[in-house]
């Protein structure tokens, strides 16, 4: 074969190579969600309130809310595979097994202590408070901000250095809980950098008053402004 067959058949692959139509993409650039480090004392942070919990058990408990939102969005965010959120999971859960079984066991000492050392009853709380961390992150008008949130955060606890996972929980947990707010994107001006309830007010449906034959009605009730269509 010529050299210079053999150069146009390359040609001819480079070409059908570049022709390819490209693997998805998420195309999201979503609000500025970090936040401040925290330490487990914040309202809500770790999911149900852990009263007279000591540093080691409120580091614990942000470990273990990571790890709940990691594997929540490990199973809610598969529709963008390019988040690697099911990837990076399994990797944490094996590159951070021994920070995750020591939160574990930080946490069942808690509730056992709180349960006056009644182990049955520690046990059953610490069920309780670990289904209660899970439902806490699931999400669905706010999926792909979750969604993105925790991909990047996975990323990070992927490359921290073993023994170092509470502080990402630590300096990222403000961010998951966030995110579990529904917003728009930073890509549109102006109101679209708020909460999307904030910017898209419902009208007053269970006002009775403000309705006759399904119009509403300004006089009784006030104008209401419809927001206009992106």
């Amino acid at each position: 074969m010529s050299v210079s067959r053999i150069m146009f058949m390359l040609a001819m692959a480079a070409g059908l190579v570049s022709a390819a139509p490209a693997s998805a993409q998420f195309f999201m650039k979503p609000a500025d969600l970090r936040g401040e480090r925290v330490t487990g004392t914040e309202p809500g942070i770790t999911g149900p309130a852990l009263p007279d919990a000591t540093p080691a058990e409120l580091r614990a408990a942000l470990t273990w809310n990571l790890r709940a939102a990691l594997n929540v969005a490990a199973l809610q965010c598969q529709f963008e595979p390019t988040l690697l959120t099911l990837g990076n999971y399994n990797a944490i859960l094996r590159d951070h097994q021994t920070e995750l079984r020591a939160a574990y066991a930080t946490l069942e000492k808690y509730f056992i202590r709180m349960a006056k050392n009644n182990r049955k009853v520690g046990q059953t709380e610490l069920d309780r408070y670990g289904t209660r961390v899970y439902s806490g992150f699931s999400t669905v008008s706010a999926q792909l901000t979750f969604c993105t949130a925790a991909g990047s955060i996975g990323h990070a606890a992927v490359f921290a250095k073993p023994g170092t996972l509470g502080d990402v929980a630590e300096n990222r947990m403000r961010e998951l809980r966030n995110s579990l707010v529904p917003w728009g994107e930073q890509r549109w001006p102006g109101t679209q950098i708020r909460p999307i309830q904030a910017q898209q007010p419902m009208p007053p449906f269970a006002n009775e008053m403000c309705w006759k034959k399904d119009v509403y009605q300004v006089k009784k009730c006030g104008p209401f402004k419809i927001p206009p269509e992106l």
